[in-house]
């Protein structure tokens, strides 16, 4: 196993689990995640941060994916401790591997920043959600100010590769809107700790137009 690959499957897993635990994300996904109901699809589950959030008495099974053998150990760990069965699974956001309209919600947090196609990863999500169904997002990105975002262009390159593939100048609810959603931002904010080029978060709901 080379450096790279040892360091996207042992230590960025270790990083993300540690930094999208942070008490100023977890009070953002608290705004999002307790909300899902149903038939609920998790994009990005690993680490099992969200799973912990969810309340039980609104949901009818929980479906997972994530592409780090790593994050689905925490995952599967989450599950277990929670005491439901779900369907976890590895795979990617480009290639869904479930049917269409087959949940009623879809959480994604801190997660479209990271994968390798948006705009078909964004697809695929409208895809398995139901005509009506829900996708609760929370996530960072291109920050609203010129300088600002200029920056994050610039450093993406590099920031991209030590922190797998995790994007900083991505679009956030204009990305989901431009999908096929209809988006109702819930907040949009810079974290008051940090760098403002990491640190523009925006979240809430979008549903399924059509």
């Amino acid at each position: 196993m080379g450096f790279a690959r040892w360091w996207d499957e042992t230590v960025v897993p270790r990083i993300i689990r540690c930094g999208c635990g942070q008490p100023p994300i977890m009070e953002i996904r608290r705004d999002v995640v307790p909300l899902a109901t149903g038939r609920v699809f998790e994009l990005g589950c690993g680490g099992g941060i969200n799973q912990q959030l969810l309340d039980p008495a609104r949901i009818e099974s929980y479906a997972g994916l994530d592409p780090s053998a790593k994050g689905l150990d925490y995952a599967r760990a989450a599950a277990a401790e929670k005491g439901w069965q779900a369907d976890i699974r590895q795979g990617v956001g480009e290639d869904i591997p479930f049917s269409d309209a087959s949940f009623d919600t879809v959480v994604c947090t801190f997660t479209l920043c990271s994968v390798h196609d948006h705009g078909r990863t964004l697809s695929e999500l409208r895809r398995v959600l139901r005509p009506g169904g829900t996708l609760y997002f929370a996530e960072h990105g291109r920050a609203p100010d010129a300088r600002v975002a200029r920056f994050q262009e610039r450093i993406d390159p590099l920031w991209s590769k030590v922190f797998g593939n995790c994007h900083l100048s991505r679009p956030v609810a204009s990305g989901i809107a431009a999908a096929g959603f209809a988006t109702e931002p819930s907040g949009a904010r810079y974290m008051a700790v940090g760098p403002r080029f990491a640190g523009w978060m925006e979240w809430g709901r979008a549903v399924k137009a059509g």
